[in-house]
């Protein structure tokens, strides 16, 4: 446990002193805030409609910012030459793992309460509740924890970070895509494979300030799985 505190931290103040971490936070805030203004204020929606856009606009931003956040937790590590120094130390691949993923994931809850201003201004000026607000932003930690998953292990496979990004990404859009693919499939497949969909129907009952015990899974085992895949990543590579 000491070591994947330890790691952890090492990992999170490497995004503090590096200019990525600032970055990605920077972006991602200005994308949000003009999604914001134009999906949400701009058009005459009910509260709770312009907070159900709010999430969903910011479900995007997460989902690429985990990708862009965890691409480098590997794969840098092999680019510079670091990674024989952490696999000759007394650690174990899983801690590597859980450390480095974990380091992501408080960066991404950071950006996601620097959001918080958004909904906080829709609740003093209309009429949502809290435990909406409280169900959506749960969703988006959730997804943003898959996304990290799955980027860790496309950097767990890489030697470099642009390569990272690229299996992340080929990975992540067709899981958000499976909801068309399952409009092309007829009935009772359908729902299968629309159940494996990243972001549509696992994500919806979120916007909606439903707390589905399912979605709630699904994120979890996703999340779960690419950690231990990447894992296994590291395992095989020590013993090559």
């Amino acid at each position: 446990m000491n070591a994947i505190v330890l790691i952890a931290r090492r990992e999170f103040f490497a995004y503090l002193r590096s200019p990525l971490g600032s970055a990605i936070i920077a972006a991602c805030l200005l994308i949000d805030g003009i999604l914001f203004y134009f999906r949400a204020l701009t058009p005459k929606l009910l509260s709770a409609e312009v907070l159900q856009e709010f999430i969903y606009s910011a479900s995007g931003t997460t989902m690429i910012a985990g990708l862009v956040l965890s691409m480098r937790l590997l794969a840098e590590e092999r680019q510079t030459g670091t990674l024989v120094l952490l696999n000759t130390a007394p650690v174990k691949d899983s801690q590597i793992v859980l450390g480095k993923y974990l380091s992501a994931l408080t960066v991404l809850a950071i950006l996601t309460l620097l959001t918080a201003y958004m909904p906080i201004l829709i609740f003093v000026k209309g009429s949502v509740s809290v435990g909406h607000i409280l169900v959506g932003y749960l969703g988006l930690l959730l997804l943003g924890s898959a996304s990290i998953a799955i980027g860790l292990f496309g950097s767990a496979l890489a030697r470099s970070q642009i390569v990272a990004a690229i299996i992340g990404a080929g990975i992540l859009t067709p899981m958000v895509l499976l909801w068309a693919v399952a409009k092309a499939v007829d009935p009772p497949l359908n729902r299968y494979v629309s159940a494996l969909a990243l972001h549509h129907d696992n994500f919806r009952p979120f916007m909606l300030g439903r707390l589905d015990l399912g979605a709630v899974a699904y994120y979890l085992v996703v999340s779960y799985f690419f950690l231990l895949a990447a894992t296994k990543v590291l395992e095989a590579r020590r013993w090559r």
